[in-house]
């Protein structure tokens, strides 16, 4: 048996960051490393510029998480004004930004995935610094506001986080959650009674087994905040159908 720490997310839109280029933003189907581990240390209360208690959070947990819902796709095009590039003046606030006497507009896209659903289940290393009781305890009183990628994409509805010992990796994944209507029937509608569901998962590829599993290695592993740097790591996906 292991005990895991099992939430879901929820959200009417959420961005899961992927790598970025000129004004363009995209988003991938499936939670990130980094954007769990941002969340955790929100609920937890840990400064953006603490590293050391980051680093400790980020060596100490492991992360799977089930993809419940296709979600779709939605594109958002911006046109923002921004001032020239100047060594010498430090802008702290949008206002100071807009003071000056001459804005450049630059065009950029973000992509959102909409009614996306996920499970995520965590288990601890023996290098963990925090007890699965304490980010729960985080998660259900979190310090900073909980995103979904981004600041604009809060939860939309309650995490409802456990901590529970399975058997397995995929029973935790698999943790039924309460109703998210006051309608069973209605819920079955909405999420598709019958359906494809993906796990990810990080770690031993045997710990959900099969012959369809398909190992990748995604740039979400934080290496630096402050420079915007990541390392990639090994990820094993099973797309199953359910129901």
């Amino acid at each position: 048996m292991q005990q895991y720490l099992v939430f879901r997310l929820y959200g009417a839109m959420a961005s899961w960051g992927q790598a970025a280029v000129g004004g363009d933003r995209p988003t991938g189907l499936q939670p990130t490393r980094s954007a769990i581990l941002g969340l955790l240390g929100a609920a937890l209360g840990i400064k953006r510029e603490n590293e050391k208690k980051l680093a400790g959070l980020q060596s100490g947990i492991l992360i799977a998480f089930k993809q419940c819902t296709p979600s779709s796709l939605v594109r958002d095009y911006h046109t923002t004004q921004v001032p020239s590039h100047n060594k010498k003046v430090f802008h702290r606030t949008r206002k100071s930004e807009l003071s000056e006497a001459k804005l450049n507009t630059v065009l950029s896209s973000r992509d959102y995935r909409c009614d996306g659903l996920w499970v995520i289940a965590i288990s601890l290393s023996d290098r963990a610094s925090f007890s699965l009781e304490t980010i729960q305890s985080a998660l259900e009183r979190p310090v900073y506001s909980l995103c979904l990628g981004r600041k604009s994409c809060p939860p939309s509805l309650p995490l409802m986080p456990v901590v529970m010992e399975f058997d397995e990796l995929k029973s935790a994944l698999d943790y039924e959650f309460p109703a998210i209507t006051r309608s069973h029937k209605e819920d079955a509608l909405w999420l598709n009674k019958k359906r494809e569901v993906t796990y990810f998962w990080e770690g031993s590829k045997e710990q959900i087994p099969s012959e369809s599993t398909l190992t990748f290695q995604p740039w979400d592993e934080p290496v630096s905040k402050t420079r915007w740097q990541f390392k990639q790591r090994t990820m094993h996906q099973l797309t199953v159908e359910e129901g």
